[in-house]
């Protein structure tokens, strides 16, 4: 079960509920997966709905690596994710959300 409070956020994949959350060494990793000079500018791109596909992927493989999941964005690709692209999208603003401000 996830904790709002700690930045975390529950996606289920291949119908196994997994913790995302982004830890500084996340963090890091997401800026260098995404060549990002900030963080800012991507948590502007998923507010404005401006994202990619690709940010998408990085974002929950960070988050998942954060959470403890061993797996590579590969295998990200490969799961099924419960919900689909919607509750994917949902899950990584929510995880972004949460990472930077508390829940209400």
């Amino acid at each position: 079960m996830s904790n709002p409070y700690r930045g975390e956020v529950e996606l289920t994949l291949n119908g196994e509920p997994h913790v995302m959350r982004l830890t500084l060494g996340a963090l890091v990793e997401l800026e260098q997966e995404l060549e990002s000079d900030s963080l800012v500018a991507l948590i502007e791109r998923f507010e404005h709905g401006d994202f990619k596909m690709r940010d998408l992927i990085a974002l929950l493989t960070a988050g998942l690596r954060g959470g403890g999941w061993s797996g590579s964005e590969s295998d990200l690709l490969k799961s099924n994710i419960e919900g689909g692209p919607v509750e994917a999208a949902q899950a990584a603003g929510r995880l972004l959300k949460f990472t930077f401000s508390l829940p209400e």
